[in-house]
């Protein structure tokens, strides 16, 4: 059967919208719980949704693709999934969605050094003018001024980081295996790791049955576990699955669009050189996106 580019598109266009509400469903949630609450509650609920089809899918998988799995889990939702919620803390949503812009970049870097997959000197201006933007935002505070490096946006950094590994991981290692099944299992793997955390080790359970609104803020997470990973993971393993990675990552595109509307709508404070950040982002994501490949190294 024929891959429709349409349905791709489609797909890629939904899923952006998911992912571009993400960070404030993040927001949310940190109202009312502690970020490594939030990081696992969003896994231990993604995985819970999908337990139906992970435990029918597990035993069609080849046994030399678990470990393979286990690692997607990791980088695709578990340690994101905490990165996030603890950049949050200090990041505008906004900025946190427009910073995810920079798997794409990553994703190529990767392939470079990795895959020995040679590219064009445009991809390396897009590359640079990407990391320029994201330095702006790094640093960018108040009064349009550069205050110096926010850590907590390095966080980010470090996340996309692990999106772009698991991008090119399934590409290399899990490209022949169902969407659902990478999605579902990968989550079967590192979900137990978030439960035993959660209620083990935090006071989430006590906020639930104690603290007034901690309701609400699980809810956030909650529809955030389910829709932010679990439905979105799947929609992204598809799409890479009809295309390339690049194609795949190209959603960080529109996610800062969401993003922004979303942090504006909530009364989030942005700043010139913030705005200056995120079109050297989208310029230099574009740039390295639009081009042909120079060739691979046999």
């Amino acid at each position: 059967m024929q891959k429709s580019p349409l349905l791709a598109w489609i797909l890629l266009f939904i899923l952006a919208f998911i992912w571009g509400s993400s960070f404030i469903l993040i927001k949310k949630g940190l109202l009312g719980l502690a970020p490594q609450e939030v990081g696992s509650l969003r896994i231990v609920a993604a995985s819970l949704f999908l337990l139906p089809s992970a435990l029918k899918r597990f035993k069609t998988v080849d046994s030399k693709k678990i470990v393979f799995l286990f690692i997607a889990g990791l980088l695709g939702s578990l340690i994101p999934a905490f990165l996030f919620a603890i950049a949050q803390t200090r990041l505008e949503s906004a900025i946190t969605g427009v910073l995810n812009g920079l798997v794409p970049l990553f994703t190529i870097l990767i392939a470079l050094f990795a895959f020995r997959q040679k590219q064009t000197k445009k991809v390396y201006l897009g590359v640079l003018i990407g990391f320029i933007g994201t330095a702006i935002l790094i640093s960018a505070g108040k009064g349009n001024s550069l205050t110096g490096i926010n850590a907590y946006a390095l966080l980010v950094v470090l996340a996309t980081l692990c999106y772009a590994s698991n991008l090119n991981l399934i590409k290399q290692k899990l490209n022949e295996i169902h969407a659902v099944t990478v999605t579902s299992v990968s989550l079967l793997l590192v979900g137990p790791f978030a439960s035993i955390y959660l209620f083990g080790f935090t006071d989430f359970w006590y906020k639930v049955t104690n603290v007034d609104g901690t309701g609400m803020a699980t809810f956030y997470i909650c529809l955030l576990g389910v829709f932010g990973t679990a439905i979105a993971l799947i929609i992204f393993n598809k799409i890479l699955q009809m295309k390339d990675a690049l194609f795949a990552s190209s959603v960080t595109y529109i996610i800062p669009v969401f993003a922004v509307i979303w942090g504006v709508v909530d009364g989030e404070n942005l700043y010139a050189l913030h705005y200056v950040g995120m079109v050297a982002v989208g310029i230099g994501v574009y740039i390295a996106n639009t081009h042909k490949k120079a060739g691979s190294k046999k």
